[in-house]
């Protein structure tokens, strides 16, 4: 379907679709249609209008012989998909005239679609970004990753501890996939390899079927869909029929039960055995049936096994599917016959690999004995793979296999045509720690693509006020071209442009207020500072950081509470790992701090500090516009680039950071003088780590520090349990690897700077206004043409 072609879309049309799925898809009249009834209606409607696109995007793939790329990625935080078809086809007119019409409110429509559980974080947002970019930029395409039951969890709090449940987003019907049943893999585990005349030959003991679930991507203007192929584990031998006939219930069930574990849940525990066994299995069932399917794809076209490396580029998003290397060496070696170097050859001409951390922690490792145990000729492949890059590198000091540990990064490294940081700070850490000496012996397969998001999503979509007040201005060519954001920079001084973008954030920042009233039963003043941090919960993150400032300031203002000040709601949210237990306590810490601070009567109209629960997409959605400040306080030299710093950036909230990730390129581009810096520096992190006692130094040095960790030691905010917190304050105190106390003292001098900014608006409107005309280059569109020309080969079609 041409742009032409979605052009005549009326509400008219658009209105009959809905009410004829509604009748044929669904079986309903109006008058018995529940709320999720018009929703999936209006879903396979504005589907409908994809699948032309979609025909026509496949077809000329295969017309044209392209190069296609595929990116499996463990996570596609895509959240809703109704609103994203809507805006991207163009047709937000023609549903809102429609629903109308037939007596439905839009918003409470779009509302009642679930968010697709299928990420955490960053990650996933990022794998969701680029598919939409890919789309937009007409690039023959295709992510793949695990359909998840339950992806992470849906959490809550009870006596301010995270609590975690099932997210039981596919109870309701899921509107955007088309089952594919006839294309199914089987994937196996464990058992044995032989070697049979020189050939060897893996004989799994256990095995599941992988089959296809797959979603349609629009990019701008439906000119191209590409496809997210989602992968769930299903039984080879779905029912025991003799079990159930003996009796035996549970037995006869128990196959598929242990298959659907594989796709049941983002990321399971992984503290104990079997939960390392189980995410181990889900790494390589996604990437294995993923590669099943590259192959057969590309043995539709094409004769010569020889061409993959110039029709296929897969990237590897981080080192969930690392296995990729050793298992398509595998596949052409062992089942295709090629002779081993070949294949290896051919392999590394596909894979790329995406590093997203430098933590040496989050570079995957697998315990050699559970590697084995479940893929025995695998690790045959990667010791050879090994013993060859030695034989190459007599100078290398490494191993693959070091301290009875697989190292995934090292062999993500090895086997990539070009390896990517996502950040210039980071991908220049990278060259100087975690792959220092393969970069040494590699030295042009380190290229550097600095993140980005898609604005359809995180402007044109989720901000509307100020999305409109763009397109006002300079028209809607920055929709696709976000660096042309910067013809707003004239108006920027202009004073009654400056009262419209405040009025559109005001406006924002009371909807919010209401949603977190009606939903949630807080009461905010939309007047108030809006203070957010929206990320994982980690240490690195250091919302700790962020929560032991709140106290101190609390402090003070108590001590003077006449004084000026400026008043603030410090927002959190974010998720825990479920084994994460110091992360879990900070999210512990941070909801009984709220509850001293909010009710304190002489205080609560100054400063209150709200976690709200269960983030996910949607609700960045709500923050991000409502937004005043944008808090990305990591040690320096621990985000790898992060993209909610961009999204903040975009939607007018300027950033409190360190010179960690991305955040030294935004700093870069809106100007110093828009963004509030503090802390060290990587390289004088590092260096502080060395000083003996760094913590008690810096706590020594600074009362204020000192009395907020007195008052969390003593027990002012768990007097139920005083010693709750104190292993915090130990950490803190001792250790201190992530530097919140040495940090601490100049990140509340520039919080102090944040208020006294505050307090002149129109100086801080100005301020934000141009983090959003200079936030252009951090579109995904940029991102992808730079991986497209630096590492893919890959040219679009539009």
């Amino acid at each position: 379907m041409n742009i032409a072609t979605l052009r005549t879309v009326s509400s008219d049309n658009l209105r009959d679709a809905i009410l004829s799925h509604l009748a044929y898809s669904f079986g309903k009249t109006p008058e018995a249609a529940h709320l999720e009834d018009w929703r999936m209606a209006l879903s396979y409607a504005v589907r409908d209008r994809m699948v032309e696109a979609w025909f026509d995007a496949t077809r000329r793939t295969y017309d044209a012989g392209a190069k296609r790329v595929y990116y499996l990625s463990m996570e596609f935080l895509i959240g809703r998909l109704l609103e994203d078809g809507i805006v991207n086809l163009r047709l937000v007119d023609q549903a809102r005239a429609a629903l109308t019409e037939l007596g439905l409110d839009y918003h409470t429509v779009l509302e009642n679609e679930p968010d697709a559980a299928l990420g955490n974080g960053g990650l996933g947002r990022l794998a969701a970004c680029f598919l939409e970019s890919l789309s937009t930029l007409g690039v023959p395409a295709m992510g793949y990753g695990i359909r998840y039951e339950h992806g992470l969890f849906r959490q809550s709090f009870a006596d301010g501890r995270q609590m975690e449940a099932p997210e039981t987003w596919l109870l309701q019907r899921h509107a955007w996939e088309f089952e594919r049943p006839e294309t199914r893999y089987t994937i196996g585990f464990g058992g044995e390899v032989r070697d049979e005349a020189g050939r060897m030959v893996w004989t799994p003991d256990e095995q599941v079927c992988a089959e296809a679930f797959d979603t349609p991507i629009a990019g701008w203007k439906g000119r191209w869909v590409n496809t997210l192929r989602l992968w769930s584990a299903q039984s080879v031998r779905p029912f025991d029929l003799d079990s159930f006939n003996r009796g035996d219930f549970e037995g006869a069930a128990q196959p598929e039960a242990l298959a659907r574990t594989i796709s049941r849940v983002l990321y399971p525990d992984d503290t104990t055995e079997q939960g390392k066994k189980l995410r181990l299995k889900q790494e390589f069932f996604f990437t294995a049936a993923a590669l099943r399917d590259i192959l057969r794809r590309f043995d539709s076209e094409y004769n010569d096994v020889a061409l993959l490396p110039s029709k296929v580029a897969i990237q590897l998003n981080d080192t969930h599917p690392a296995i990729a290397g050793p298992e398509l060496v595998r596949l052409l070696h062992d089942e295709r016959g090629l002779p081993f170097e070949e294949a290896q050859k051919i392999a590394q001409g596909c894979l790329n690999y995406t590093n997203h951390t430098l933590l040496p922690e989050a570079l995957e490792s697998w315990n050699e004995g559970i590697f084995g145990q479940l893929l025995p000729r695998h690790i045959q492949i990667v010791d050879r793979i090994d013993d060859a890059h030695a034989k190459a590198n007599p100078s290398r000091g490494f191993s693959m296999r070091a301290n009875h540990q697989v190292r995934m990064g090292e062999l993500s490294f090895v086997m990539a045509n070009r390896v990517n940081g996502v950040s210039a700070l980071h991908t220049g850490l990278m060259k100087e720690t975690v792959f220092k000496e393969l970069h040494r012996l590699h030295p042009e397969r380190i290229v550097n693509e600095t993140n980005g998001v898609t604005p359809r999503r995180w402007l044109l979509s989720c901000n509307p006020r100020l999305s409109g007040l763009v397109s006002e201005t300079i028209g809607s060519g920055w929709i696709d071209d976000l660096e042309s954001l910067s013809d707003l920079e004239p108006h920027v001084d202009d004073a009654g442009w400056r009262d419209l973008f405040a009025a559109a954030k005001r406006s924002n920042k009371s909807e919010l207020a209401a949603w977190m009233s009606d939903t949630h039963g807080l009461r905010v003043d939309p007047a108030a500072m809006f203070d957010v941090q929206i990320k994982r919960m980690h240490e690195y993150k250091r919302q700790h950081l962020n929560i032991l400032e709140a106290i101190a300031h609390w402090q003070e203002i108590k001590d003077a509470p006449n004084a000026e000040w400026t008043p603030r709601v410090k927002i959190f949210a974010g998720k825990a790992a479920p084994g994460y237990v110091f992360a879990k306590d900070i999210i512990r810490l941070i909801n009984d701090v709220s509850s001293v601070l909010n009710a304190d009567a002489e205080t609560c109209d100054k400063l209150q500090v709200i976690f709200l629960p269960n983030y996910n997409v949607t609700l960045a959605e709500r923050l991000i516009p409502a937004a005043d400040l944008s808090e990305q306080i990591s040690t320096a030299g621990k985000e790898a680039s992060g993209t909610g710093n961009m999204k903040f950036a975009m939607n007018g909230a300027p950033t409190i950071g360190t010179l960690d990730g991305a955040n030294v390129e935004i700093r870069e581009r809106v100007g110093a003088e828009n963004f509030f810096l503090f802390g060290m520096t990587a390289e004088e992190v590092v260096a502080r780590r060395e000083v003996e006692g760094h913590a008690a130094k810096a706590i020594e040095a600074d009362p204020r520090l000192a009395r907020a960790l007195e008052a969390i030691r003593s027990g002012m905010f768990s007097p139920d349990e005083p010693d709750r917190y104190r292993h915090i304050v130990e950490n803190l105190s001792g250790h201190d690897y992530f530097l919140v106390s040495s940090d601490f003292t100049d990140y509340w001098r520039a919080q102090r700077e944040v208020d006294r900014a505050y307090a002149d608006a129109a100086s801080w409107t100005r301020m934000a206004a141009l983090n959003t005309a200079r936030s252009g280059w951090f579109s995904s569109d940029r991102t992808i043409r730079g991986y497209m020309a630096d590492i893919w080969d890959a040219k679009g079609l539009i």
